[in-house]
């Protein structure tokens, strides 16, 4: 055994003996490299994290309430808003074509007013649907559902103007308007073409930047866009702040003439008018408020107070909400101030199989023991 040993000690001296000078040559080529990559290993950095400071890092906001919030807020008041928008506009739009109501500018233009608020109730389970759930039903229903919402709001606002416009000559400029009474008619429904042209012009960013992602049906890729900043200030400049300002000037005009007149009974049925823009100003004015703030926030770019932004979120929950609450209140103005038309309607009814005879009677037997005056007086459609 030790002899074994001794030759296999001998085989690997002779064998170390033989390739000793390539040996040294392989450590002298090679020793530098050695060297170098020992010093680049020890100038690296130290990226173990427990010496890493994350105290720089913005945390992401918390939005878990906002959400619980959407899930039971949203689908209850756009199922509400959706149920009594469809069922009140769709009698008003009947009464208005069964009666051939269509007698005067206001006549065309309320008329319009409804089909717009209807259009919009259609579009409110989609708006439902999306603050709810990822959005399942591709990019053309999104595009289709903002533009209903953009050309109905702006288109509504923008009949409203006109019908200022029009309560403004006919009672202001009594005299002026009745030789146009005869053109009237013909003006009013050239003058909402227009108007449903305008609104689906002043649509067009919304047609074009809306789309969706993360599941989320959006109407710009990014809130923080210097465009869909400018885009959405200048939509509530257009769509809101002018047709509120002269909306403002006719009425008030109408105000300062119906003071001077001495038969108030006569001039009755401008308070319907009056009530209409009211509550549409009273509905959309919060929201346009709210909106006009959020756009200077993410004009500013944006905040990083997360109480502030959940805050802000819930404003504008609420706010669009009763924004989109004026679509079924204008059939309620109608039903319970005009009195001939809350009799049409209940013809309607009646004709429908919705009422019976008696019932139809007990409603109206108030109408038949009211004086003259008051009877002619109290209708939507007032004319000189």
């Amino acid at each position: 055994m030790n002899e074994v040993d001794g030759k296999y000690i001998y085989f690997l001296s002779s064998d170390v003996q033989r390739f000793l000078p390539v040996f040294l040559i392989w450590s002298i080529i090679f020793k530098p490299c050695s060297c170098q990559q020992e010093d680049n290993e020890t100038d690296y950095p130290d990226y173990s994290p427990y010496t890493f400071d994350y105290g720089g890092i913005p945390k992401p906001c918390d939005k878990v309430y906002n959400r619980q919030f959407r899930l039971w807020f949203m689908p209850t008041f756009y199922s509400i808003i959706s149920f009594t928008g469809l069922s009140g506009n769709l009698l008003v739009i009947l009464t208005f074509i069964y009666f051939n109501r269509l007698k005067t500018m206001t006549d065309v233009y309320l008329l319009n007013l409804s089909f717009a608020d209807f259009l919009f109730a259609l579009s409110l389970p989609f708006w439902a649907a999306s603050s709810t759930a990822n959005w399942m039903l591709g990019i053309a229903i999104c595009k289709i559902m903002h533009t209903v919402y953009k050309v109905t709001s702006y288109s509504s606002m923008f009949l409203l103007c006109l019908i200022s416009v029009d309560r403004y000559f006919a009672i202001a400029k009594a005299v002026s308007a009745h030789r146009l009474r005869s053109q009237a008619v013909f003006f009013s429904k050239v003058s909402s073409v227009i108007v449903w042209a305008l609104a689906l012009i002043v649509s067009i960013p919304d047609m074009k930047y809306t789309t969706v992602i993360n599941h989320s049906c959006t109407p710009f890729s990014s809130t923080s866009d210097p465009l869909h900043v400018s885009i959405q200030t200048s939509q509530i400049v257009v769509a809101f702040s002018l047709p509120l300002l002269v909306m403002s000037c006719c009425y008030s005009k109408i105000i300062l003439t119906l003071c001077q007149a001495r038969n108030f009974e006569r001039n009755k049925a401008i308070k319907v008018i009056l009530v209409v823009v009211v509550v549409f100003v009273v509905c959309q004015l919060p929201y346009n408020v709210v909106l006009f703030w959020y756009t200077l926030v993410v004009a500013n770019g944006g905040t990083t107070d997360c109480s502030y932004e959940n805050n802000l979120m819930y404003a504008m929950d609420v706010t669009r909400c009763v924004a989109f609450l004026r679509c079924c209140l204008n059939p309620f103005v109608y039903a319970f101030i005009g009195v001939k038309f809350r009799h049409d309607l209940l013809r309607l009814l009646k004709k429908l199989g919705c009422m019976s005879q008696e019932m139809f009677f007990k409603y109206t037997c108030s109408r038949r023991r009211s004086p003259p005056a008051l009877d002619t007086d109290t209708t939507t459609t007032f004319s000189p």
